[in-house]
């Protein structure tokens, strides 16, 4: 195991303070210096691929090729996204036109935060440290990064690598366990951006508050799977599989639990068992494509979890506390006091939970937390659309697990006890940036329109004027006033351009007239 430098608590607050600096140097304010830094990124991951590889293999057990997948192709997105756009993302807009405001010319631009602290978890340690860092330069902000202690391996290559790749005064890494947290924590930042479980969230967000710091906090949960007894049901097995043991379970958005109708659970069973074994022909204990658990300290509170079920376990069921490999299990009559339903295992347990009706599914993922995702299997439209118009969650998925966060276009985040907040292309970079609004008005203005603010004051019409008529009362046709309105703006408008038009010496017929 890695030996991993923890960062002294007095460089802890010399790192705060050199990154605010360096953000009120103004240097981030050029989008060239941040495509720069953005580039940076995508060549600090390319440049090192393979000693990232060794260390989440050394960290996680990990085959390389959930590293690829799961943290390499996600932040090579983002950084081209970002890259890409961020020109775009950080221009000035103009409002939208409203004839009373126009002449103040009202524009809105985002602007950095400021100093942004990222605590990064340690189950998907390099997409979930790198691509909010790319979104966080794309906003224009100074970073202090915070990944796990629990991947020592890739969290000291992480502090060798970024002053190598960034700026020094802008970026950096702060090492350390509880009570290096703790200082940062005690420090003022304009972000916070945290992805882990809920009880560290919290933590967290009571620290935040004395500052009144905004944060993005993704808390996963228990994500649970409605199983229509209709779907392609090797399809459904495999991607669940899949979802359920990728990374060893310790992945957010994996599936927890199955909802399964009572008499189609011995089916589903052994539809799963088939895609089990050809995932382990050897046996799981034996195979390269299964993860470890992170420490000894968690493989020892999953093994509990299966050691106190009432469940029947089906497959799998074996731990070895000491080499962190527990094996992917399969429990199925799992009710809902069941140990293996009170927190989020983030481990390779499935539980398969057998319910009498879609209604029955639906009241059971409503008793709960609201998940980061609900996933259901299924080619009937009516099926899903019950089951997502009548459940919440950071998403809804169809015939699919986990991948959501790596697609395009997709913010990432939670509902309620998930979290809040967003990751992910332009969602992530509005999260480190605020709107800050403009007007410039001239003097003639309130020549016009707005002289009736100053006293001393007199009765006027020009404040209705500001207001829009509102909408028509429940059970009535629209105002008829309104329509007048409309006709009447329509006939002042054909006037004008009738008179443009038929004045000699100009508009059409003059240029007619010279042909």
């Amino acid at each position: 195991m890695t030996t991993l430098t923890y960062t002294s608590l007095e460089d802890i607050t010399k790192i705060h303070q050199r990154a605010r600096d360096a953000f009120l140097s103004g240097k981030t304010k050029s989008i060239a210096f941040r495509k720069e830094q953005i580039s940076q990124v995508g060549y600090l991951l390319k440049d090192n691929e393979q000693r990232i590889k060794d260390a989440l293999k050394l960290d996680l057990g990990r085959h390389e090729i959930e590293t690829e997948f799961f943290d390499f192709a996600a932040v090579y997105i983002g950084v081209r996204t970002a890259y890409d756009n961020v020109e775009s993302w950080a221009k000035l807009q103009r409002a939208e036109f409203n004839l009373n405001f126009f002449a103040m010319s009202p524009k809105l631009k985002a602007e950095p935060k400021g100093v942004a602290l990222l605590v990064s978890p340690f189950n998907v340690p390099v997409y979930l440290t790198l691509s909010p860092l790319v979104s966080a330069i794309a906003g224009g902000n100074a970073v202090v990064i915070k990944p796990s202690e629990q991947t020592p391996a890739y969290s000291a290559l992480l502090a060798e690598l970024v002053p190598q790749y960034l700026d020094n005064d802008l970026y950096h890494v702060v090492n350390g366990g509880p009570q290096e947290m703790t200082k940062v924590l005690e420090l003022r930042w304009d972000h916070i951006f945290y992805v882990g479980n809920g009880r560290v969230g919290r933590i967290i967000a009571e620290a935040a508050a004395k500052h009144l710091t905004p944060l993005t906090l993704e808390l996963g949960g228990k994500n649970p799977v409605v199983l229509d007894p209709k779907c392609d049901l090797q399809l459904a097995a495999r991607r669940i599989l899949w979802g359920r043991f990728s990374n060893t379970g310790q992945i957010c958005l994996c599936p927890e639990y199955v909802l399964v109708p009572r008499d189609f659970q011995d089916t589903l069973v052994e539809a799963m068992k088939e895609v089990y074994h050809s995932f382990y022909p050897e046996g799981p204990e034996k195979s390269d494509s299964l993860s470890r658990i992170v420490s000894q300290a968690h493989a020892a509170r999953v093994k509990r979890l299966i050691d106190e079920t009432k469940g029947t376990i089906v497959l799998g069921g074996q731990a070895d506390v000491e080499s962190r490999f527990v094996a992917p299990t399969i429990v199925r009559d799992v009710k809902g006091d069941d140990p293996l339903m009170q927190d989020e295992i983030f481990g390779p347990v499935l539980a398969i939970v057998p319910v009498d009706s879609i209604d029955e599914a639906i009241a059971f993922i409503n008793a709960r937390d609201t998940p980061l995702a609900v996933y259901v299997f299924s080619q009937d439209k009516a099926f899903k659309n019950k089951v997502f118009e009548n459940t919440r969650s950071g998403a809804a998925v169809a015939n699919e697990t986990v991948i959501t966060a790596g697609i395009p276009g997709l913010p990432m985040g939670g509902v309620g006890g998930s979290g809040y907040g967003y990751y992910g292309g332009k969602h992530a970079f509005d999260e480190f940036t605020h709107l800050r609004v403009s007007i410039d008005n001239p003097g003639w203005v309130d020549k016009v329109a707005f002289g009736f603010r100053y006293p001393p004051y007199k009765p006027t019409k020009l404040i209705a004027m500001l207001s829009p008529s509102l909408p028509p009362r429940v059970g009535k046709t629209p105002n008829a006033a309104t329509k007048r309105w409309a006709f009447w703006l329509a006939v002042v408008l054909v006037g004008a351009a009738s008179a443009l038009l038929t004045v000699p010496g100009s508009g059409l017929l003059s240029s007619r007239s010279k042909l």
